[in-house]
């Protein structure tokens, strides 16, 4: 289970874990550097960064996740996003929130 806030409704935390992260480095390939320049003539989504971001994103995600579990979390609360650009076309997006065990409310 994941959320934002910092609390899950119906459930109460037995155990904080700490800060969970996962860090990735991305870099468009040319392909993708070379379409999105193509579609801003165009206007509208730039759908083909929108869709790189959505993959970094839920890589992201899905390494955060794995560092909670192996540290024994059932859930992250706080989770976030960030994202910063290192030199040009490289991109570090950084998932990160607390790992918790969770149990259900009585």
């Amino acid at each position: 289970m994941t959320t934002t806030a910092f609390e899950l409704d119906g459930y109460r935390i037995v155990k904080n874990f700490g800060v969970v992260r996962a860090s990735l480095c991305d870099r468009a390939q040319f392909s993708e550097r070379l379409a999105p320049d193509l579609q801003t003539l165009v206007g509208g989504n730039i759908t083909i960064l929108t869709e790189l971001c959505e993959k970094t994103r839920q890589h992201a995600l899905e390494l955060c996740l794995q560092h909670a579990q192996q540290l024994g979390a059932n859930a992250i609360i706080g989770l976030r996003y960030d994202a910063t650009e290192i030199m040009q076309g490289v991109t570090e997006v950084l998932c990160y929130g607390t790992a918790v065990q969770v149990e259900p409310k009585q």
